[in-house]
């Protein structure tokens, strides 16, 4: 500042004057710099977090995914991880949902809904199963059917759990079976448990010939197949 100059007297060595001028503050500087704050850390998507987890339970299945494989693909720390989802299960049921409600896991439910005749909508089911399973945008097969087909004796609720909602999807194909003979649709000497039965047969079998290598062509030609056997 000027006025640390002038303060130095007329008498002043030059010097003096000049190293108080040289170590003042001009007039409207900015305050000494301070060493910067840290930045809080990166804003967690759990979307990204579960599309990453959802695509190494649907490559490797649940047995064989680590926490390891989960916290380096979601590119989380273990204890992040716990924190968000609970542990690698409750991680592994949220996938499940979310798969559950995606074009890819829902396809089956939305032709149910949205076709007026239930041939119509098992041949869109069969026909879609045949398109989407051996699709190389996401891993081959389905995920409810084959995430949890071999697992330990600690695990086997996982294996439990996706039982349960193949055999409700059944259960719903025979509903869906059982109005169609109630409207004349289907003759009445159909079975509808035993067509909803043997259509969930055809779609699990599909889901794993996609992760053996089948093309959708190859599916495709099972669809059309498999719908010769409606009543």
């Amino acid at each position: 500042m000027t006025d640390a100059v002038e303060t130095a007297g007329p008498k002043a060595a030059p010097k003096a004057a000049e190293t108080a001028a040289a170590t003042a503050p001009e007039t409207g500087s900015a305050a000494p710099a301070t060493r910067p704050r840290r930045g809080r850390p990166p804003a967690f998507d759990r979307t990204e977090a579960l599309s990453a987890a959802t695509r190494l339970f649907w490559e490797r299945g649940y047995e064989a995914t680590s926490v390891t494989d989960l916290t380096t693909a979601m590119g989380m720390r273990p204890g992040s991880l716990y924190a968000a989802f609970g542990d690698k299960r409750s991680l592994f049921e949220e996938v499940v949902r979310r798969y559950g409600t995606s074009p890819v896991g829902a396809f089956a439910a939305v032709a149910l809904t949205e076709e007026p005749t239930a041939y119509g909508a098992f041949a869109r089911i069969l026909r879609e199963a045949a398109a989407i399973y051996p699709d190389p945008s996401h891993p081959a097969g389905c995920l409810v059917i084959s995430a949890a087909t071999n697992v330990s004796a600690q695990d086997a609720g996982i294996q439990d759990h996706l039982r349960e909602l193949r055999n409700g999807n059944t259960r719903v194909f025979a509903e869906r079976l059982r109005r169609a003979r109630e409207e004349g649709e289907l003759p009445p000497e159909a079975d509808p448990e035993a067509l909803a039965g043997y259509l969930a047969t055809v779609i699990q079998g599909m889901s794993q010939q996609a992760r053996d290598g089948a093309t959708a062509a190859d599916l495709a030609r099972t669809a059309e197949l498999a719908l010769r056997a409606w009543p």
